[in-house]
C-alpha cells in the first residue's frame, strides 16, 4: 500500500453504526466500508457546499417551510447534475486507487447509494441551513 492509500484510510472515521457480514452484497459492503466513512469525514464540507448552493440560488431556500426545504434538498441532489457531480467528486476524490477500481465496475448503483447517504446527511442537518444574519444575531 502506498503512502496516499495509508493516509486516506487513516483519516476516515470509524462508523460504529455500520455492520459488515458475509451475507451482504458487494455494493452494501462498499457502502459501509468506504462511502459512509468518507461522507462522515466530509460532513462539514458538504454542509458548507450546500450553504453556498443556497446563496448561489438567490436564497429562496430560506423562505420555504420545513417540508419544502426537505424537497429543495432532494431536488438539488437529484436534479441539478452540476451540483450532484460536485458532491460525487468530494467523495470519489477520497477513494484509494483500489476503491476507485471497485467503484467504476458498478458506478451507477454506487452513485445512487452515495447520493442517498449525502441527501440523508443534509436532511439531518437542515437546522444548520438558516439565514446567515439570523445566526449572527443569536
Amino acid at each position: 500500500m502506498n503512502k496516499r492509500q495509508i493516509n486516506l484510510k487513516r483519516i476516515r472515521p470509524e462508523v460504529s453504526s455500520t455492520t459488515i457480514n458475509d451475507h451482504m452484497s458487494s455494493d452494501e459492503r462498499f457502502q459501509n466500508l468506504v462511502l459512509r466513512p468518507i461522507i462522515q469525514l466530509q460532513n462539514d464540507l458538504l454542509i458548507e457546499v450546500f450553504k453556498n448552493y443556497i446563496a448561489k440560488h438567490k436564497s429562496v431556500f430560506y423562505d420555504l417551510s420545513l417540508e419544502k426545504r426537505m424537497d429543495y434538498i432532494e431536488n438539488a441532489i437529484h436534479k441539478d447534475m452540476k451540483f450532484r457531480n460536485s458532491l460525487k467528486g468530494m467523495v470519489i476524490g477520497l477513494f484509494t486507487i483500489e476503491e476507485y477500481k471497485t467503484y467504476v465496475k458498478n458506478s451507477s448503483a454506487l452513485n445512487k447509494r452515495m447520493m442517498s447517504i449525502v441527501k440523508e446527511r443534509l436532511l439531518s442537518n437542515v437546522q444548520l441551513f438558516e439565514r446567515p444574519e439570523l445566526l449572527t444575531a443569536v
